[in-house]
């Protein structure tokens, strides 16, 4: 805007008997923690009040209104450490905020406006907490100015639940309505309540009313979404109703793909079946020899699939995304993130008031698809936790083509033993406290007071940002000392492996030897200690006559001993 525009703005402001909800003075206000309460109160206020923006004003008294200029310089601020403070108030306010600072030169003194856009999705939250300006100041927002500003938001309209002109139970999968009844029964089981006995005399009608999929025997866009046949999928357009399964390298190039149409309530499971769930090995500390795990946990997989169906904002007209790496599951949704966070999430561990696809969440749940809602999330959070794996990652904000969306990576391998180390010994660390390690072991910064803490607890060393899991955790977990004690018993493991592959391949050079063996070696071990360790093994066998060297000692080629043949 231009200088005298903004000018016409403030003195229309200052004219005004007292500052209103979408507008606010202030002389030098420089506390960041209040600046982003106050974007994110001002902005749900100019949302609630339908208005198109709000705006915070430095250099202005609050109760004379008269201007007084103001030294506060928003461009050379920071946020916290050396973070600027426009990128930070970014960084922590959800979804991302539209707002600009404009300095001003106003007749009677400096002034400094910020111009901050009324979300058009959901409430803008600080730090996962969702603010609104009552009277003269920034509260949490709850209650009935919350629902009421989803109504205005969202509106009333849950797509899921509206009727479907023309569908009737004929354009739904006979498999999936059967499977369904197998589900609904299930849930009903586990509910304890009494009329498991009788779902199987239900008339299709009388199921699908009852497991909230129908209205009155009325087909909803629900129903078509979980059982419909795949070519009733026009009865939902524009929405693309498939599911993708793409499979990528290691340098992220497509290698293969399929989609997966209606019924959502039996494809999701097709598309599960493709996923790669390879089998790792590691070694526990304590233990004599490794450990086999897969690379997933199945419910983890189904929780974040069924999470994205759930979720999905189908009239953003894009499809759900499952990305199989080597090493990782991507799955993505479009649609903002509705509860204010996932640490609001974990935190909580209750649902929160609003979801977009009520309808179809109150379905899935019926159909045994997700758990109870409010749990879910923080149950893959443990899961993962148990199994020392990294926990999941979530990237809420814009995709490419600038639609906002749910993405979330499911890793499946162990990043940093030490890590491991940590959670075996440390049993009573609270998820809060693994999630600040997880972070480390991600090279993710963390706050500098929960730096404090971890670091007074032995558990990191290092400066902000540059943070690492103390070396001090492997020296607690005696590991090394374990692996020395269990030598023996390990070296007959891996003298077993070579002589399997001299059986069946009859000879074996050094590097065949390196690719069989490395990566069956404890983490503890560094790269050279493990190359060490192979040469050791094989001098070893060749002293007891296991195998010989055909070969030449810089090249050798070793095969199995007459007396092992």
């Amino acid at each position: 805007m231009e200088n005298s525009a903004l000018v016409s703005r403030v003195d229309g402001f200052r004219r005004k008997s007292h500052e209103g909800e979408t507008f606010e003075f202030k002389s030098n206000l420089s506390d960041p923690k209040k600046i982003g309460e106050y974007i994110a109160g001002l902005g749900n206020s100019a949302a609630l009040e339908r208005h198109e923006r709000a705006w915070l004003i430095w250099g202005v008294d609050d109760e004379s209104h008269a201007v007084t200029g103001t030294t506060f310089n928003p461009f050379k601020e920071k946020f916290e450490g050396n973070q600027a403070l426009i990128m930070g108030l970014n960084q922590s306010i959800t979804p991302k905020p539209d707002f600009q600072f404009h300095e001003v030169v106003h007749p009677d003194g400096r002034l400094v406006v910020l111009e901050i856009h009324a979300p058009r999705a959901l409430p803008l939250a600080y730090r996962g907490t969702r603010y609104i300006r009552v009277e003269s100041h920034v509260t949490a927002l709850t209650g009935d100015k919350e629902a009421r500003l989803f109504e205005v938001l969202n509106g009333k309209d849950d797509w899921s639940g509206h009727v479907v002109d023309g569908a009737t139970l004929a354009d739904l999968d006979r498999r999936a309505i059967d499977f369904a009844r197998t589900k609904f029964k299930e849930y009903l089981g586990r509910n304890q309540n009494p009329e498991a006995d009788e779902v199987d005399k239900w008339d299709d009608v009388t199921l699908l009313n009852k497991a909230r999929v129908t209205k009155q025997g009325r087909i909803t866009r629900t129903a078509i979404l979980l059982l419909g046949k795949d070519e009733a999928q026009h009865f939902l357009s524009p929405a693309d109703t498939k599911i993708s399964w793409i499979l990528k390298n290691e340098q992220s190039v497509y290698v293969s793909g399929q989609h997966y149409g209606l019924p959502f309530l039996l494809s999701s499971e097709a598309l599960f079946q493709k996923v790669r769930n390879l089998t790792l090995e590691y070694m526990p500390d304590g233990t004599l020899f490794p450990t086999p795990v897969s690379q997933y946990d199945n419910w983890v997989i189904r929780e974040a699939l069924h999470n994205a169906i759930a979720h999905q904002d189908y009239r953003l007209g894009g499809k759900i995304n499952v990305v199989e790496f080597p090493d990782r599951l991507v799955i993505s949704n479009l649609g903002s993130f509705m509860p204010p966070s996932v640490e609001w999430m974990l935190e909580h561990q209750s649902p929160p008031e609003h979801y977009r696809n009520q309808w179809l969440i109150d379905a899935m749940i019926r159909l045994r698809m997700i758990d109870q809602m409010g749990s879910g999330i923080r149950r893959m959070f443990e899961i993962q936790r148990e199994r020392f794996f990294p926990l999941p990652d979530f990237l809420i904000g814009e995709h490419a083509g600038g639609m906002m969306g749910v993405e979330v990576s499911i890793t499946g391998k162990i990043f940093d033993p030490k890590y491991v180390q940590v959670l075996m010994r440390r049993s009573d660390l609270n998820l809060d406290e693994v999630i600040l390690l997880d972070r480390v072991q991600k090279n993710i910064p963390i706050p500098s007071d929960m730096a404090r803490k971890l670091r007074s607890g032995g558990l990191i060393e290092g400066r902000s940002p540059n943070h690492f899991i103390s070396s001090k955790v492997a020296d607690l977990t005696d590991q090394k000392a374990s692996y020395i004690r269990n030598r023996a018993f390990d070296d007959g493991h891996y003298r077993a492996m070579i002589i399997e592959f001299l059986k069946k391949f009859q000879r074996a050079t050094r590097s065949d030897f390196d690719g069989l063996l490395l990566e069956k070696m404890s983490e503890v071990l560094s790269e050279a200690q493990k190359r060490k360790k192979i040469a050791n093994l094989l001098q070893g066998m060749r002293n007891d006559a296991l195998i010989v060297n055909s070969g030449t000692n810089r090249k050798p080629i070793w095969e199995l001993a007459t007396k092992n043949d």
